[in-house]
């Protein structure tokens, strides 16, 4: 049984309005209470734990100093947010973290007033928080004539994107009162890389905080008085801005650091004083420790980023095991194999190596894997110049961040022909992340590209032919997508074989009804054949394999034969479906009366919960398969019963 933490202060906290109530004195202490109570809530619901841990001071202080919900606080991907939760009314909640019906692991506008701009993808904030601040400048709504300040929170591998340099570059013109936090932890999920890390790592490595050199530009006027007057707090909290804040400042912020994001005796006074001063565009340069104040956390080569539910006392994490190999390490295992065979063969990851298993690729090739940081549409560019130089780039992204470099992919790669193979991780639905992690849309968008390739894996063996597949393939680019989590437990090969290009594959003859399934839902398919049987329908049961170009043998075949054609994916309306569906018109085939039905992800977004879940809800399950099915044949409830 859990053992929850001793939280005194924070008891008495029931909206940020009562931290502006107490002395700094009491705000310490608070902020060790919060990070207790975040601890202790994520090892019983697992989550973003590092993250969190890292900015509990800075969170404290933040709501202490402005006046939130009036301020409007914006972070930047906002898994850091469990803190922040606890602090704006909803710590009753905070165990149903990232559970079905409980709090999203993100900040959600409609979860809270507190929240001002849901995220989950990075770089975003500061984009965000000038909006804010010119809506506030013009008037906005009458009900927000009274807008306050906006404040950005972003982190230093969310800085590294390019979409946090155009706001800060308009920022800069625009000259509007805006404050953004850059919370340096030297770590997103993995180490940063890139030139604006090492930057950043300058500005703190050149002297020591004890030292103050000369401070530039006038910014020596946010500093309150004990500051300016030379007081010892300073010479620990300011180096020389002539050399740390010259990118900035050229993008026409005032920049303020580095501090210790850790020590309130620093971070209040700064926010005080840029509360009550500040004018234009400024920059506050905190440094912090992801995980901090949690040694299994901090000890983590993760820093704790994401962590199942976990023991308080040891760190130790609770996870399931599992027989089967994960789909993520299945593909690093084809990936290796073909990279063992042909030294042109390269991966590109955008800042997640370990959740792609490109880690296992670097550590064999690491002259050969090239991890751009938080920069998509850099990527997919970047792979196409690999293509263009006559490598076989493998650029191995989530579902949901591959739409961030989509106009590349039009571009830059699908116009000009480029053989870039696409490895498209946590296809369909994730899990606990939520709706902005949903792998949902990557077959629509791509498979209306003249001249792609999309393939969707039902099992881990699939996969592996499916990665020699696009290792072989140099005409025009080529993608195939996979789920998060563990496979079925087939036997693997030691390398895949290449499949022919657009031809599927008959798993279970039948008659009556086909089952057409394109991706992992064939497990669930299967299951679905096994239940109909059961009442005396055996469906044929077809692996498509690919979503373009389609099968039109299998498909036109498997039409003549069938009185029902059923496809199944875990993709929305656009997809698979719908190019079987234009086929089948093309071709006059809904005149011979074919009853045809297409079970997509139905179009809303659907909120955190586990997997299964979440397919209940989407309609995609073996059950929900089965009664399409009967749906279709116009069997009534007595018949469906029997």
């Amino acid at each position: 049984m859990t053992t929850r933490p001793t939280t005194p202060l924070l008891d008495t906290v029931h909206s940020p309005a009562d931290l502006r109530r107490m002395s700094d004195g009491d705000l310490r202490r608070l902020a060790d209470e919060v990070r207790a109570e975040t601890i202790s809530a994520v090892s019983e619901t697992g989550g973003h734990l590092g993250a969190g841990l890292g900015v509990v001071e800075l969170t404290v202080a933040l709501h202490a100093v402005f006046d939130t919900p009036r301020d409007r606080l914006i972070w930047d991907v906002s898994h850091q947010t469990y803190p922040h939760k606890i602090l704006t009314g909803r710590r009753d909640r905070i165990r149903t973290l990232r559970q079905k019906d409980g709090l999203s692991g993100f900040t959600k506008r409609t979860e809270s007033v507190y929240d001002a701009f849901g995220a989950a993808h990075s770089s975003t904030s500061i984009s965000a928080a000038l909006g804010f601040a010119v809506a506030r400048d013009l008037g906005g709504r009458p009900e927000d004539a009274a807008l306050g300040d906006a404040i950005a929170v972003i982190g230093d591998g969310a800085i590294s994107a390019g979409m946090a340099y155009e706001a800060m570059n308009n920022a800069g013109h625009l000259g509007k009162r805006l404050i953004v936090i850059l919370n340096d932890n030297e770590m997103s999920i993995a180490p940063p890389v890139g030139a604006m890390s090492s930057y950043l790592s300058r500005l703190y490595s050149e002297a020591p905080f004890q030292e103050l050199k000369a401070v530039a530009k006038g910014a020596v006027g946010f500093l309150p008085p004990p500051f300016q007057e030379g007081a010892r707090r300073a010479k620990e909290m300011l180096k020389s801005l002539t050399v740390g804040g010259t990118l900035f400042e050229e993008l026409g912020f005032s920049y303020i650091g580095p501090i210790d994001g850790h020590d309130m005796d620093q971070i209040l006074p700064i926010l005080r004083t840029v509360k009550d001063r500040a004018t234009g565009p400024i920059l506050i340069h905190a440094i912090t420790r992801k995980g901090k104040g949690y040694a299994p956390a901090e000890e983590a080569a993760d820093r704790g980023h994401g962590v199942s539910k976990f023991d308080v006392v040891t760190g130790a994490q609770k996870k399931a095991k599992s027989n089967a190999p994960a789909y993520t390490k299945v593909f690093a295992k084809g990936l290796l194999a073909e990279a063992a065979a042909d030294d042109r063969v390269v991966a590109v990851t955008a800042a997640m190596p370990d959740g792609t298993g490109l880690n296992l690729f670097a550590e064999r090739h690491p002259d050969r894997c090239f991890d751009v940081g938080i920069a998509e549409q850099h990527g997919v560019t970047f792979a196409a110049g690999l293509a263009a130089g006559g490598m076989k780039p493998f650029a191995a992204i989530y579902s949901t961040f591959l739409q961030r470099g989509y106009d590349q992919i039009v571009h830059d790669v699908a116009i000009q022909r480029l053989p870039v193979r696409f490895a498209i991780d946590r296809a369909g639905l994730v899990g606990a992340d939520g709706a902005t992690h949903a792998g949902a849309f990557d077959t629509a968008f791509l498979a209306n590209l003249p001249g792609f390739v999309v393939m969707a894996a039902s099992d881990e063996a699939e996969l592996m032919h499916m990665v020699a597949t696009a290792a072989a393939h140099d005409d025009g680019p080529i993608a195939f997508r996979y789920p998060r989590g563990e496979g079925r437990g087939v036997e693997l090969p030691e390398r895949g074989t290449p499949l022919e290009i657009g031809r599927g594959r008959i798993v279970q003859e039948g008659s009556k009804v086909a089952l057409l399934s394109f991706g992992a839902r064939l497990a669930e398919v299967e299951q679905a054949s096994e239940a109909l049987a059961a009442r005396g329908i055996t469906p044929t049961v077809a692996d498509a394999r690919f979503a373009k170009p389609l099968d039109r043998d299998l498909i036109l075949d498997l039409a003549a034969r069938h009185e029902v054609l059923i496809t199944v994916e875990e993709g929305a309306i656009g997809g698979f479906g719908s190019h079987v569906a234009q086929l089948l018109a093309e071709e006059g085939v809904f005149d011979s009366g074919l009853r045809f039905r297409s079970m997509v992800l139905p179009d809303i977004f659907i909120d955190q919960a586990s997997p299964r879940d979440m397919y209940t809800v989407a309609g995609l399950n073996a059950e929900d398969i089965e009664a399409k099915v009967l749906d279709t044949l116009g069997l009534d409830r007595i018949e469906r019963s029997a």
